[in-house]
């Protein structure tokens, strides 16, 4: 089980499979690298180096007690150095996540856009340009934090039916309160802005019951130049969970349109 090393101690955990193109998926919040499973064999069949990993907080990674450790800043720094360990420095990737993750991947692009060969969105939102609505946003989000402090992880039981949550390893709430304020919750408008100055394929996938997230990914994808969308239908906010075979096929005739995977290593 690798672990990488990180700042004040922290410990982030990944996996690697396969070899070829590098295609790093991330999780969304309260979920983990194991909502990644049914990907696994489809796409490092196809020739793809998936790697998955556990955000600060979440799974097998570090839950660092301090506040200011949580952050966007951090986790993109925290992919940009898996895939500095894994590929090395200068190496294109595939970029991609679900929910908080997919938020996360859309603000690696916007700091490290030399780096990234395409983008995979799903089911996410890209932030809010109105103040008023990031601050709705935030109240949630810190409510959130304080039901996981008060119910621990009883509170992802009680909370959510969506399977990438239920099915899930922490060992204890505190790093989700803490990645609920610092993570989840926005500071800014940068991600929506920067939509338009995407200059990569992206793919935006979206379950079609996935009701909170139809409009923002119609949004992303007339926002994003060239952006093509996928609705995965009978699936709800884990559309590579709820349809794992319509999910995989989806992205991976994305993938299959920029040439061959290991062409483009």
């Amino acid at each position: 089980m690798p672990f990488l090393a990180r700042d004040s101690g922290v410990q982030i955990y990944y996996e690697v499979h396969g070899k070829g193109m590098p295609l790093i998926l991330s999780h969304g919040y309260s979920s983990t690298s194991e909502m990644w499973q049914g990907q696994i064999e489809s796409f490092t069949k196809a020739g793809y180096k998936l790697i998955t990993w556990d955000m600060r907080g979440h799974g097998q990674s570090s839950y660092p007690p301090q506040q200011f450790l949580y952050s966007e800043a951090h986790t993109v720094a925290d992919i940009e150095a898996i895939l500095n360990i894994v590929c090395g420095p200068k190496t294109s990737v595939i970029v991609g996540g679900l929910s908080l993750g997919g938020y996360m991947s859309l603000a690696y692009y916007r700091m490290h856009p030399e780096r990234v060969k395409a983008l995979l969105i799903i089911d996410t939102g890209p932030g809010f340009k109105s103040d008023a609505a990031r601050d709705g946003w935030n109240k949630t989000a810190q409510e959130t934090g304080a039901r996981f402090e008060n119910d621990g992880l009883a509170h992802l039981q009680s909370s959510s039916m969506s399977p990438e949550r239920r099915q899930v390893t922490h060992r204890d709430a505190t790093g989700l309160a803490l990645a609920a304020r610092g993570m989840l919750a926005q500071q800014n408008a940068a991600v929506i802005e920067s939509l338009p100055n995407v200059q990569v394929p992206a793919l935006i996938v979206v379950g079609g019951n996935d009701k909170l997230f139809l409009a923002a990914s119609e949004y992303m994808t007339k926002k994003i130049p060239g952006a093509k969308k996928v609705v995965i239908p009978d699936a709800g906010h884990a559309a590579n969970i709820d349809q794992p075979k319509l999910f995989n096929d989806a992205v991976l005739a994305f993938l299959a349109s920029l040439g061959p995977a290991k062409a483009r290593m």
